[in-house]
């Protein structure tokens, strides 16, 4: 039978060697965001499932803002997994496999901050995201798991997950991905006042 307490404190022990080893690389790939801000460009996030959720949740941070206590401009992010128009168009035109670089392809620009999400790391189409995303001049991050996968070659910067059960990556995954927007918001804000 499933025990919702260790549950918890399964999520909590992954949250926690994160926490002791992974802390500097949260704070790095959040600079690489506030920079990539800094000088007008955007961050595109894709993954499936339920990173294709965590995707648009980050963009929504972005575009929004992350605490009701914080009043500020808004940042350009797109999560590439919205638009089921395009999503089915290219999933019958050409396979789902490269639904995502070509999203890269079109939209991504020199400069701008790809993040891919895949808990397997193995997601085709992730990869296909990251390669094309790489080849354009984006900064390519990976928010992965166990030990990285097909992705995380394609990635300048990466954050894996020390586990292979899907719901404690993704828990892992939000909570990562709610620092690195922290430590971006904080430093734009900064220079923001600054200016």
């Amino acid at each position: 039978m499933t025990d919702p307490a260790q549950l918890l404190r399964e999520s909590a022990a992954v949250l926690q060697d994160m926490a002791r080893t992974q802390a500097s690389q949260v704070r790095t790939i959040g600079l690489v965001v506030a920079a990539a801000l800094l000088r007008g460009r955007k961050i595109l996030f894709c993954g499936n499932g339920g990173s294709a959720a965590d995707a648009q949740h980050l963009a929504a941070e972005l575009l929004i803002r992350l605490s009701p206590a914080v009043n500020r401009r808004p940042f350009p992010a797109i999560a590439l997994a919205m638009d089921s128009s395009t999503l089915t168009a290219c999933g019958n035109d050409y396979g789902f496999d490269v639904h995502f670089a070509r999203m890269v392809e079109a939209l991504g620009q020199r400069g701008d901050v790809l993040v891919g999400l895949s808990t397997s790391g193995k997601s085709p189409n992730v990869v296909a995201a990251l390669i094309a995303g790489r080849a354009k001049g984006l900064v390519t991050v990976g928010f992965l798991g166990g030990d990285g996968g097909d992705c995380a070659p394609s990635c300048d910067e990466t954050l894996i997950v020390p586990s292979t059960v899907t719901g404690r990556i993704q828990e892992a995954h939000i909570v990562l991905g709610h620092a690195m927007l922290e430590v971006a918001e904080e430093v734009i804000m900064e220079a923001d006042a600054a200016a």
